[in-house]
């Protein structure tokens, strides 16, 4: 069972070795063609981890967003939120399903 599995030796490594499934949500407030190039270096970086993304601009509001389907550790899927929330400009919100994935 699930239960005694957390139970057993080697246990603890197993569940951080698993994949999480989740959704970044990014939103680029006034983007100027220097951030964006910031973002999609970002996203080439972590290529690895990103299952899919749609890009929708708003050209009445200027403001574009983009919704990343990511498939990684929950480390590597934070280290891409975190980077990406530190560009000026740019908003970013990740959910992680409850969903583990076998590495």
């Amino acid at each position: 069972s699930v239960c005694a599995a957390a139970h057993r030796p080697g246990a603890e490594k197993r569940r951080r070795d698993m994949k999480r499934l989740g959704v970044i949500g990014i939103v680029l407030s006034n983007p100027c063609k220097e951030t964006a190039a910031k973002v999609q270096s970002l996203l080439s970086d972590y290529a690895e981890i990103i299952t899919g993304r749609m890009g929708v601009p708003d050209k009445e509001s200027g403001v574009n967003a983009i919704a990343v389907i990511v498939k990684g550790s929950g480390e590597a899927i934070s280290a891409l939120s975190g980077k990406l929330g530190k560009l000026s400009g740019v908003s970013v919100k990740s959910a992680l399903t409850s969903i583990e994935l076998p590495e």
